[in-house]
């Protein structure tokens, strides 16, 4: 199934990915960060599930360990599955950076970036979406609509 998200790509609904840059512009000066729910075998997101950043960080994101678990528990219990993490960079592209592939610990779902260099860029020009394991980057195929 995982080769299929890859070929496939990450498809959000046009409200989901409003939801997310509306976060990620709130969260600012900090990166934001959350999960996304849907079907991991075809790519697609259902729901956002805005998180805390327990870094507070411009630099760095690390998802709340309590709304971790909650979210993670929501997910499953809704019978959908977790198909992307999203974080933002507040000055820098929507591409992952060493600390991102460093730390990058769910090989199987994806990773969703939102560039807020441009704070008023739509979300077909600020979100990009990845695939990370073993400390390398694949972009993949992003459809928003």
């Amino acid at each position: 199934m995982v080769t299929d998200v890859v070929q496939g790509g990450l498809t959000l609904p046009g409200v989901v990915a409003d939801a997310i840059l509306a976060h990620a512009r709130s969260e600012v000066p900090n990166e934001a960060c959350g999960l996304l729910s849907g079907d991991i075998g075809t790519g697609r997101v259902t729901a956002f599930h805005p998180a805390r950043n327990s870094e507070a960080s411009p630099l760095r994101y690390n998802v709340d360990p309590e709304d971790l678990v909650r979210i993670v528990f929501g997910i499953d219990d809704a019978g959908e599955d977790l198909v992307a993490i999203f974080h933002s960079h507040t000055r820098s592209p929507a591409v992952p950076s060493a600390t991102d592939l460093r730390t990058a610990q769910y090989p199987d779902a994806l990773y969703l970036l939102a560039t807020l260099a441009d704070p008023e860029a739509p979300a077909s020009e600020a979100l990009r979406a990845w695939r990370i394991r073993d400390g390398a980057s694949v972009e993949v195929p992003l459809r928003i609509g």
